[in-house]
């Protein structure tokens, strides 16, 4: 392996730090983007009763924002109970759209690497080529066939690692990016059924 990547020149080393970067990211987004997490089973129906029965303190506030994303934006609709509807709503808005944001750190830059890794490879591959065909038109320069040839498949190592590179990232992105907007939704039916108990307008 390390000869592959001896052979194919210092422009593959920018496609392992992309892909040690990429690597790294996508760990850290499969961690951070559990359900578990984001989204933690029967807190709106916990919150709920304890909106119910009047046990809302500073105490439970505070627990409820640490608990999760989730925790923050029911905790903002808590704090603003007393204003009219559309305050309520508004403060779970404003809270929401900060924890949208935060839920997608890190996506932009795993799409970047997705897009930017074939054409990385690519500028290696060129590179290899212009060293290999520069080198077989001087004095003693590659005359062999076979030499040419095999110069050539290394200097296409860089294409394929590139693309090796590209598909899983393209792959997690996507699949991150559904995950985080179904996160987004579910916040904020659930949210809205919170701004309805408040107000009356669901038991």
């Amino acid at each position: 392996m390390f000869a592959i990547i001896v052979a194919a020149g210092w422009p593959i080393w920018f496609l392992i730090v992309a892909s040690v970067i990429a690597l790294a990211l996508i760990v850290e987004r499969f961690f951070a983007l559990q359900r578990r997490k984001i989204v933690p089973a029967g807190l709106l129906n916990d919150v709920i009763k304890l909106q119910q029965g009047g046990q809302v303190t500073r105490d439970v506030l505070k627990r409820l924002e640490g608990n999760s994303p989730f925790g923050r934006i029911l905790a903002a609709g808590l704090r603003n109970a007393q204003a009219p509807r559309e305050v309520t709503k508004s403060a779970i808005e404003d809270v929401g759209r900060g924890v949208a944001h935060e839920l997608s750190r890190f996506l932009n830059a795993i799409g970047t690497i997705a897009s930017a890794a074939p054409l990385m490879g690519l500028f290696g591959t060129v590179v290899g080529m212009i060293e290999i065909f520069g080198a077989s038109g001087g004095p003693g320069g590659v005359t062999n066939v076979d030499q040419l040839a095999h110069g050539i498949s290394v200097a296409l190592y860089n294409t394929g690692f590139g693309i090796l590179i590209a598909i899983p990232a393209l792959i997690a992105h996507r699949y991150f990016r559904g995950r985080v907007d179904d996160f987004i939704v579910e916040m904020e039916q659930d949210a809205l059924k919170l701004v309805d108990v408040i107000h009356g307008a669901r038991q």
